[in-house]
């Protein structure tokens, strides 16, 4: 799985993350605060007392500046709460126009076409973004085009928020609602503890996120079976099993801590990337005018830099061809001096100048 990225450490938070214990949690980001106010205590030490003081009056500005900010997340959170109600019913619309519940006035089909809503309406949204595109195979679109629904709801005990994906019945799976619920440390930072996801019951023979390979057994072999071993797939399902963080220190090396903390910050991106903006701005995903105003400007930022480097390819061509008329004027300079000399008093030119053996054509010219 593949910008903005949530902060997560895991050497200090791994014996912390787990549900039932949660003052181990608030004890690991202690020490780790304490220990960096260590480090920052140095540099204030070294400071003189003139400073110092200086520098207090400026921690009581900034602690002034942190109670605002701290009004300031809690009235967001409430803003978004009463829009997040607003939303709703356009939602609701959506829903059935896009699954056929309700016909928009004007596009009645023909009664002879059984086309109803807007076929494929999200897997087509979503693999028009590149963070997404990047997860999902060929083999998932089949499962995909049955997806009806995506929601997304605040949970609060522990806070976070859950990603609800609705599907009709298919012949993959048979869940009918897949949920990923994303636990946070710190909501508004945000630090993420841990994600979960549904398990997903595949029917027999139709699991997207594993693939069973058959080996026939070698000549002589005694088992006459084919061996079967079962491989994990690269699949946008994978996104329902999210990578688990160890409870204890031991459990891990530096790493696999690297690692998992990689594939923790592109688990998350991609269920920030869901709620943030394929399911407020689905039909413009599905369009195409979404990816156009997200990666358009970056293409022309590319587009203007290539303009810059073939400009500055064109100056050092114009500085190149100056410095080669230079050469040449100074070659042809040394050549007439060669000729010169050679009218005047019969000098040999150097047999390399030319080819082997050969004057260069000035000096022929005797």
């Amino acid at each position: 799985m593949s910008t903005n990225k949530d902060n997560f450490n895991v050497a200090d938070l791994s014996t912390a993350l787990n549900a039932e214990d949660r003052a181990d949690l608030v004890n690991a980001l202690k020490n780790k605060l304490q220990d960096l106010a260590g480090k920052h205590s140095d540099v204030l030490e070294s400071l003189t007392p003139v400073v110092r003081k200086r520098v207090d009056a400026l921690r009581e500005i900034q602690t002034q500046h942190d109670d605002l900010e701290a009004k300031f997340f809690e009235e967001r959170a409430i803003l978004e709460a009463k829009y997040q109600k607003l939303y709703q019913p356009l939602y609701t619309k959506r829903y059935e126009i896009v699954n056929g519940e309700v016909e928009v006035e004007g596009s009645e089909p023909a009664k002879d076409v059984e086309e109803k809503g807007v076929p494929d309406f999200w897997l087509i949204a979503m693999k028009n973004n590149e963070v997404l595109a990047e997860e999902i195979s060929e083999r998932d679109e089949g499962a995909l085009k049955f997806l009806r629904d995506i929601k997304w709801s605040r949970v609060d005990n522990p806070k976070g928020f859950k990603l609800e994906f609705y599907f009709d019945t298919n012949t993959f799976f048979k869940n009918s609602v897949l949920t990923k619920t994303y636990h946070m440390i710190d909501e508004d930072e945000p630090i993420l503890e841990k994600a979960i996801g549904t398990e997903i019951e595949w029917y027999p023979g139709k699991s997207l996120t594993q693939k069973i390979l058959k080996k026939k057994p070698k000549k002589g072999s005694k088992n006459a079976k084919p061996i079967t071993k079962t491989e994990q797939c690269e699949s946008f399902f994978n996104f329902f099993s999210p990578p688990q963080v160890p409870e204890e220190d031991d459990d891990i090396d530096e790493d696999a801590a690297e690692e998992l903390q990689n594939l923790m910050e592109q688990d998350y991106d991609i269920g920030s990337t869901i709620r943030d903006k394929i399911i407020p701005h689905a039909v413009s995903w599905f369009t195409g005018e979404a990816a156009q105003d997200e990666y358009g400007d970056i293409e022309e930022d590319d587009d203007e830099e290539d303009e810059d480097d073939e400009e500055d390819d064109e100056d050092d061509e114009e500085e190149d061809d100056d410095e080669d008329d230079e050469e040449d004027d100074e070659e042809e300079s040394k050549n007439r001096k060669k000729s010169s000399a050679v009218r005047k008093g019969g000098v040999r030119a150097p047999a390399g100048d030319g080819p082997q053996g050969e004057r260069p054509p000035e000096c022929k010219q005797q």
